[in-house]
């Protein structure tokens, strides 16, 4: 991006730590914010307490409480608002959760298991473990997963923030998809042994 853009000037200002950057900085953003916190939301359950704006002013409010923010670009900044909000959603998951240690989380298949994740918290938490051991085995791997199922983000965009080529991060990233999938699959399922 150009140097003259708005939103790359004033990441560059908030990095410098001018805190009123980021609340120009957040409108410019807000409707791509609201896409992801409403692709997060769009699985939950109907009447659930956290709603897509709450999701974003959650994210903001923590966003703007960090120490050294070092934003490279736009695509930058929404991966870090993706982490943010994941965090989020677990945290209420966990919450929700509370009590019931192990929540029965249900081994099963990836691809399932990210579209029912908001609706059932068990699911978010057995995601997010397999998430946190994943990241440290390989930090990479777990970044790559967060970014695309979380963040939303293509392979290019991927790269752009990891500053890696895209050939280099579709690798990373079936390998990444291939353990987690072990990880949440039921024991003993067709392709376990793969």
């Amino acid at each position: 991006m150009p140097e003259t853009d708005p939103i790359t000037l004033l990441l560059k200002r908030f990095a410098g730590g001018d805190r009123r950057a980021l609340d120009r900085l957040v409108p410019l953003l807000y409707p791509e914010l609201r896409r992801l916190a409403g692709g997060y939301l769009g699985n939950e359950r109907p009447g659930h307490t956290l709603q897509p704006t709450a999701l974003v002013n959650e994210a903001y409010a923590r966003l703007v409480k960090q120490d050294h923010p070092d934003y490279q670009s736009r695509t930058h900044f929404i991966a870090v608002a993706a982490q943010v909000m994941r965090q989020i959603l677990v945290d209420h998951a966990r919450a929700r959760n509370a009590g019931k240690r192990g929540g029965g989380a249900a081994k099963m298949p990836l691809d399932e298991a990210f579209g029912v994740a908001t609706e059932r918290p068990s699911i978010m938490i057995a995601i997010d473990d397999a998430l946190s051991e994943l990241a440290r085995k390989d930090e990479l791997k777990s970044r790559l997963i967060e970014l695309r199922f979380f963040g939303g983000m293509t392979a290019e965009e991927s790269a752009e923030v990891l500053s890696m080529p895209v050939s280099e991060v579709r690798r990373h990233l079936r390998l990444a998809q291939a353990w987690l999938q072990r990880e949440l699959s039921p024991k003993g399922s067709p392709g376990q042994n793969a």
